[in-house]
């Protein structure tokens, strides 16, 4: 099953000067992006960033 991004990201001016962050957080996604490109495991994303889910990660490396 694929997860499609439109559904878990949204970008809204007056959250974070409107960066795109997953949806319901203000977690965004360059962040999620730069954690991954440095090696970081999504196990341990999800421990430190216990809003998002699994699909929320798996929505920007499928």
């Amino acid at each position: 099953m694929t997860t499609k991004y439109q559904n878990r990201i949204t970008v809204d001016p007056k959250i974070i000067i409107g960066k795109p962050v997953i949806k319901g957080t203000r977690i965004t996604v360059e962040l999620i992006l730069r954690l991954l490109a440095q090696g970081m495991a999504e196990k341990e994303i999800l421990e430190n960033y216990p809003h998002l889910k699994k699909q929320d990660i798996k929505c920007l490396t499928s």
